[in-house]
């Protein structure tokens, strides 16, 4: 029977290094406190923040001072907390916290309705009596945009104060998923227990034995159906507050309001998903080939996972992966690489699963601090390129960190995923130039194929859903378990057409935490189609479009997604890099056939 360990019985040097933060829980008190009393120096801007040019400086130096030291402590106690979900001290802290944002952000809500009373000029005017107001310009243009979409100071208070309710679902959802649900033990072909847990259920469905995964699969979706109407629950809540919340800055819509935030045109989201249904033979051609190279009469939803060479692949030490993904990212540049060389050195990961950890992955940190990243690492080729994955978007905050000041550090998730997918495509092309062992080969095209059906494809459904369930929310339909099913059973059986769509898998969107941020998951299908163009780019015409591409990394959110995109070569605007993005998949499992058939 597998075990996974306790968190006091990880080795130290496998823990990220949070001390690096706060040496001790004491400290962090201490920093709760010391940010606690600032946010008074914020709240005595209120109603005259933008009376002359040097109070407006004032006001914004401020603000960002306070939402810095919150975004520390609030970093701080999600870690600890993500460590062991079933912590309650620090599930305490991590509560607190979140009090402590929501009473900043409140606070603070008034700075840019008082912004939105200026106009242009005027801030211009404001300007040349104060020059390092320019460093606002952009942040400026951008408040000034949502003047039709942001209310009077006092409502803008009450929703920030509100902030902490509205999300609540998704914390319910997380504590249901991570802390409470656990599921029984699947008997593998020796007779011997294997434990499944949120973390490996996917990597167990990639097990030779074909009766095991379907064991896997209705275990694991069985308890999930034990609570569905909790989920159920639980979501139809997370989508009405999102259209609520919409309504209440003048949307017509929640995803003209998710949308809207980062400056991305709906037709965007709409590009996507058209170009995607209309070349999902590419996605059918690869179930189709899986199928065959498994040799079945009839693909099902459990050998969805299943690696199309008929086996497990190779298992890779920690060790193992990070020398492949320290070697592939050479084409960014030495400075790049020797980076991330001295991140995963420095204890920037947190490596295995624990009891109670959180599961999946993730890049976390701030500005004030270095990246850290959590992972749940299962000695496979596709823990190495989530690995892969993280260190991208750790490498993008560190170098927009560096670059810009404070207020334009962070960036949209839509280019986010921009940067960790291009890691991804890195890791293939220097496998498979460096690889010669032909089941390694094999495995790193499957790979490929697998990141791609699950990232362009699979996110795009899922983008579908969300969009439908939103839709029927507005209308006023009522979103049950069995409405909920029933929709994402057929979206599942369009997208997979050749293969059997079971009643289990239409429970599959109650395993799916990003549904709890509306209109998130469009982005990581953005995210791989500028990916692969900017790879294939780099591919091409080396240093001249890495050093493009480095500072797409740095420039943050100094302009709005559609323009930095371009700054790295990539127009999103069009059909043409998703089409392109298709191609690439579509030549690949060409690659496959003829690498099976050798």
């Amino acid at each position: 029977m597998s075990s996974v360990p306790e968190r006091s019985e990880v080795d130290p040097a496998d823990k990220w290094d949070l001390e690096s933060i706060y040496a001790s829980d004491d400290d962090w008190e201490a920093a709760y406190e010391a940010v606690e009393d600032r946010i008074e120096d914020l709240e005595s801007y209120e109603g005259r923040a933008v009376e002359d040019a040097e109070t407006l400086l004032d006001a914004l130096a401020c603000h960002e001072e306070v939402m810095r030291e919150v975004a520390m402590v609030a970093s701080y106690a999600r870690m600890r907390s993500d460590e062991d979900t079933t912590d309650q001290r620090y599930q305490a802290l991590s509560a607190r916290a979140q009090s402590l944002a929501a009473e900043a952000q409140s606070t603070g809500s008034y700075l840019e309705p008082e912004i939105q009373s200026l106009t242009r000029e005027e801030f211009e005017a404001m300007c040349e009596v104060e020059p390092n107001l320019e460093t606002y310009d952009h942040y400026v243009d951008d408040v000034l945009r949502m003047k039709p979409h942001t209310r009077s100071a006092e409502v803008e208070a009450l929703l920030a104060d509100l902030g902490e309710v509205t999300g609540a679902t998704g914390d319910v959802y997380s504590m249901l998923s991570d802390a409470d649900m656990t599921f029984p033990d699947v008997e593998d072909s020796d007779g011997e227990a294997v434990e499944l847990t949120q973390s490996n259920f996917t990597t167990l469905l990639k097990r030779p034995d074909r009766e095991f995964r379907r064991r896997v699969h209705e275990t694991y979706f069985d308890e999930w159906g034990d609570v569905r109407n909790t989920v159920a629950s639980a979501y139809k809540n997370s989508v009405k507050s999102d259209v609520k919340l919409a309504r209440a800055r003048n949307y017509d819509t929640a995803r003209a309001a998710a949308l809207d935030g980062p400056n991305v045109p709906v037709s965007v989201y709409d590009t996507l998903v058209e170009t995607v249904n209309d070349n999902l033979g590419a996605l059918h051609r690869h179930a189709e080939l899986k199928r065959d190279a498994l040799e079945l009469d009839e693909l099902r939803m459990w050998d969805l996972y299943m690696p199309l060479t008929g086996d497990e692949g190779p298992d890779l030490s920690y060790e193992e992966a990070t020398d492949h993904v320290v070697e592939a990212v050479a084409p960014l540049g030495e400075e790049y690489q020797s980076r991330v060389a001295e991140g995963l050195d420095s204890r920037w990961v947190d490596v295995y699963e624990n009891e109670g950890k959180r599961s999946g992955a993730y890049s976390g940190g701030t500005y004030d601090t270095q990246p850290f990243i959590l992972m749940n690492y299962q000695d496979d080729v596709s823990s190495m390129y989530t690995l892969a994955h993280e260190l991208g978007h750790s490498m993008h905050s560190e170098l927009a960190s560096e670059s810009q000041p404070y207020v334009y550090s962070g960036y949209e998730i839509f280019v986010a995923e921009v940067a960790s997918t291009v890691n991804e495509a890195l890791l293939t092309n220097h496998l498979l130039s460096t690889v010669e062992d032909e089941a390694f080969r094999r495995h790193v095209v499957n790979e490929f194929l697998e990141r791609v059906r699950s990232t362009l494809f699979r996110q795009t459904l899922f983008a579908e859903f969300e969009h439908e369930t939103h839709r029927l929310e507005e209308e006023g339909e009522a979103l049950t378990a069995d409405r909920l099913d029933e929709l994402y059973g057929d979206l599942k059986g369009r997208y997979y057409e050749p293969a059997a769509v079971d009643d289990r898998i239409a429970r599959e969107w109650m395993r799916i935490p990003h549904f709890y941020r509306a209109f998130y998951v469009y982005q990581y299908s953005t995210g791989i189609v500028a990916a692969l163009a900017i790879a294939d780019g780099i591919e091409e015409d080396g240093e001249a479009r890495a050093a493009d591409y480095r500072e797409f990394l740095r420039s943050g959110s100094r302009e709005y997604p559609l323009e930095l995109l371009r700054i790295a070569g990539v127009d999103m605007d069009s059909a043409e890099p998703i089409e392109r993005a298709i191609g690439s998949y579509e030549d690949r499992i060409a690659d496959l056939e003829s690498l099976l058939d050798a």
